[in-house]
C-alpha cells in the first residue's frame, strides 16, 4: 500500500477517538507504573554470602558513568523525540499514538521483569564487599561464615540487585523499539541494498551496548548481568512493536495496524453493496448463482454457462 495515503489524522481530528480505542491499554500501563514502584520499595532476596565467596565479590565501589537519572532520558524521551519529529513532518496520529504507546509497554514491561527478578534472585554485586563493610573490616557469622553487614542499609540492599542490568534492560527496550521503528520508517529491508539505512538502525543499539558496558566497567554488574539485561529487553521491545506495527520487511512496514484496519473499516462503510449491514464485496456477490431444481431449466442453464454467461 502506497505510504502517500497516511498523514491526514491529527490529535485533533483523531486523538480522542483512538485514545478511547485504546483506554484499557493506558489504565494497563498506570497498573505497570504501580508495580514497578512496590518492586523497587520492597526488599530483595538476601542471596547467601560467605566469606569463602568474597574473593570475587571485592571490586571498587564507585560512580555509575551513565547515572541512574539519565537512563529515563535515554530509554524513554530520546525515542520520543524522534516518534515526535515524525508526527510533526507526517501529521499522522495513528502512528504517534501506537509508537509512544509501544514505547511505554517496552520500557515499562521490561522494567517490571527486570525488577522482579532481581528481588527474587537477589545476587550480590561485584562490589557488595565494600557496600557491606565500609571500613574495610570484614564481619562473618562464626557457624554459617555468613556476612553480618555494618554498612547503611539502602546501600546495601542495593547490593543485593546485580541480576539482571536495569541499565541495560531499560537501554534495549526504548532504543531497541527505537531501531524498530525507524527500521520500517526508512524501509531498510527494502531490497535495495543502501547499508547506510543499516547502520542508521543498528546505532541506537550501540548506544544501548555501551551503557551495558559501563555497567561492567563501573563493577556495577557481571557481564551475566549484562548479557541477560540486553536479552531481556531487546526481546521485550520486538515483541512491542511487532504488537503495534507490522515487521519492518513488510510492503507496509512504514504503517502501524490500527491505520490499515481504520483504511478497510472507511472502505466498507461507504461501498454500495452493503446488504443487510453485511458487507460482502462484488466478486463474491457475483459468484452465488441461484438455480432453480427444475428438470425443464437444467439443459438452458448449462447452456448459458457453455457459451460464457452466468445465470443469478
Amino acid at each position: 500500500m502506497p505510504e502517500i495515503q497516511l498523514g491526514a489524522h491529527t490529535i485533533r481530528t483523531h486523538g480522542a477517538k483512538v485514545a478511547r480505542t485504546h483506554m484499557h491499554d493506558w489504565l494497563v500501563l498506570l497498573l505497570l507504573v504501580v508495580i514497578e514502584v512496590v518492586l523497587n520499595v520492597i526488599e530483595p532476596f538476601h542471596h547467601f554470602v560467605g566469606a569463602e565467596m568474597m574473593a570475587d565479590l571485592k571490586y571498587p565501589l564507585q560512580d555509575n558513568t551513565v547515572p541512574l537519572w539519565s537512563v529515563p532520558i535515554i530509554a524513554i524521551l530520546l525515542p520520543l523525540a524522534v516518534i515526535l519529529i515524525y508526527y510533526f513532518v507526517r501529521k499522522d496520529f495513528y502512528d504517534l499514538h501506537q509508537a509512544v504507546l509501544g514505547l511505554l509497554f517496552s520500557v515499562l514491561i521490561t522494567g517490571v521483569l527486570t525488577d522482579a527478578i532481581k528481588d527474587a534472585v537477589g545476587r550480590p554485586r561485584p562490589d557488595f564487599f565494600w557496600r557491606c563493610f565500609p571500613d574495610g573490616k570484614a564481619v562473618f557469622d562464626p557457624v554459617t561464615s555468613r556476612v553480618m553487614c555494618t554498612g547503611l542499609k539502602s546501600v546495601i540492599k542495593e547490593g543485593h540487585k546485580s541480576f539482571p542490568s536495569g541499565h541495560t534492560s531499560w537501554s534495549f527496550a526504548g532504543l531497541g523499539f527505537l531501531s524498530w521503528y525507524m527500521a520500517g520508517k526508512i524501509r531498510v529491508f527494502d531490497q535495495r541494498g543502501h547499508v547506510a539505512k543499516l547502520c542508521i538502525v543498528v546505532f541506537p543499539l550501540l548506544i544501548a551496548a555501551l551503557i551495558g558496558v559501563s555497567r561492567v566497567d563501573d563493577y556495577w554488574h557481571h557481564w551475566q548481568d549484562v548479557f541477560a539485561g540486553g536479552l531481556l529487553g531487546m526481546t521485550v521491545a520486538s515483541f512491542c512493536y511487532l504488537q503495534f506495527f507490522p515487521p519492518p520487511y513488510d510492503i507496509d512496514g512504514w504503517g502501524p495496524h490500527i491505520y490499515f484496519q481504520m483504511l478497510a473499516e472507511s472502505r466498507n462503510e461507504t461501498r454500495p453493496d452493503n446488504l443487510n449491514g453485511l458487507n460482502v464485496a462484488p466478486s463474491e456477490i457475483e459468484n452465488v448463482c441461484i438455480y432453480s431444481r427444475n428438470d425443464d431449466n437444467m439443459n438452458s442453464i448449462m447452456g448459458e454457462m457453455e457459451s460464457g454467461r452466468r445465470r443469478c
